[in-house]
């Protein structure tokens, strides 16, 4: 694979740091800078609307090795959130208003402080979402009752599924997981996740298996509850429609399929400044397994922290001068702000 490497260059006339990646050798040179887009869009520099959102990567450990996964995770990573870093997540979640917390990884379930974080959370009275690859429920009888777990503290549980059909599933997340993942469903199904009324939510997470991106997210929705529903008996609340960001192995499949330059040029010609008006970044604040602070999870992903200016670690957590910051971009924010938009919450337009 060939290397991308992320540098600090001044933005012209705006006394503003861009962080831009070095694209000489994966082409695309010639694409225009994010900034300039925002620029336009009268977004430069982008600064944070709120904070509502607090997601926590409590560990790269995984147990799969998916094809497009943009943290790199597998059953091979060592780096694991300490209860100790959680501690501090929760100290700084009590100074604020904030209402929703977003547990993801690797898989986050495999932290073995976990469950004590989800009960502080749920102690808190804050929302928890957790990021599910759905054949951690049936991957070993410790995580069995995982579903009884999340429906006595109310945690929405948000899970990707690539596609209703084995195929196309295993093909990017590897041989069985789409039916360890359909049993996996019928699991959280059967403690009410999903079910009308039982106010547990289950939603899915759609991401393309190849170099484009994804279709109208309404239409996806039905077409996967009438498919999974007739053939499988499951049932969900909503489907999010995610697009892939050139970042990790994503980036590494499109540079070595020869489909950066490509993609990247899909992007730009899709982007739409009301997307990049309600960026995820917006609104979230994203904290790293060792508790360093990012905008959002691609950011965190490429090392890329928060902007200079604002406290860097979450035992420095000061919620006026992340308030105050500036959001760092890259040329892979294109990603959030091509058509209908995308964000860990699907679609934002």
């Amino acid at each position: 694979m060939k290397s991308l490497h992320a540098r600090q260059a001044p933005l012209a006339d705006t006394g503003y740091q861009l962080t831009v990646l070095t694209q000489a050798e994966a082409g695309g040179a010639h694409l225009p800078p994010f900034a300039h887009q925002l620029r336009e869009s009268g977004l430069l520099p982008l600064r944070p609307t709120s904070l509502a959102v607090m997601q926590i990567n409590v560990g790269k450990m995984c147990n799969q090795t998916c094809r497009h996964c943009h943290v790199d995770a597998g059953p091979d990573r060592t780096e694991i959130m300490t209860r100790e870093t959680m501690a501090q997540c929760l100290t700084a979640l009590a100074q604020t208003d904030i209402g929703v917390v977003d547990l993801t990884g690797g898989a986050p379930e495999m932290n073995p402080d976990f469950r004590w974080l989800v009960e502080q959370i749920s102690a808190l009275g804050r929302q928890t979402i957790v990021r599910c690859n759905l054949t951690i429920i049936v991957a070993n009888p410790k995580y069995h009752d995982l579903p009884e777990f999340f429906a006595r503290h109310r945690v929405r549980v948000v899970s990707s599924l690539p596609h209703f059909s084995a195929a196309r599933t295993d093909a990017q997340r590897g041989d069985g997981v789409f039916a360890r993942s359909i049993r996996g469903l019928k699991m959280l199904n059967a403690v009410g996740y999903g079910v009308e009324g039982s106010g547990l939510e289950l939603d899915l997470v759609y991401n393309p298996s190849g170099a484009f991106m994804p279709g109208n997210q309404l239409s996806l929705e039905r077409e996967f509850k009438q498919r999974l529903g007739r053939e499988h008996g499951i049932v969900f609340n909503s489907l999010l429609t995610i697009t892939n960001l050139p970042v990790s192995r994503f980036l590494e499949y499109l540079l070595e399929s020869g489909n950066y330059e490509s993609y990247m040029e899909k992007l730009v010609a899709a982007y739409n400044p009301v997307a990049a008006a309600n960026v995820m970044c917006r609104s979230t604040l994203s904290i790293g397994w060792d508790g360093q602070l990012y905008d959002c999870d691609f950011n965190q992903m490429l090392e890329l922290p928060v902007d200079a200016r604002a406290p860097q670690h979450i035992r420095d957590f000061n919620e006026q001068r992340l308030q105050d910051r500036s959001i760092v971009i890259n040329q892979h924010c294109y990603g959030c702000t091509a058509g209908a938009g995308s964000s860990c919450g699907g679609a934002t337009t």
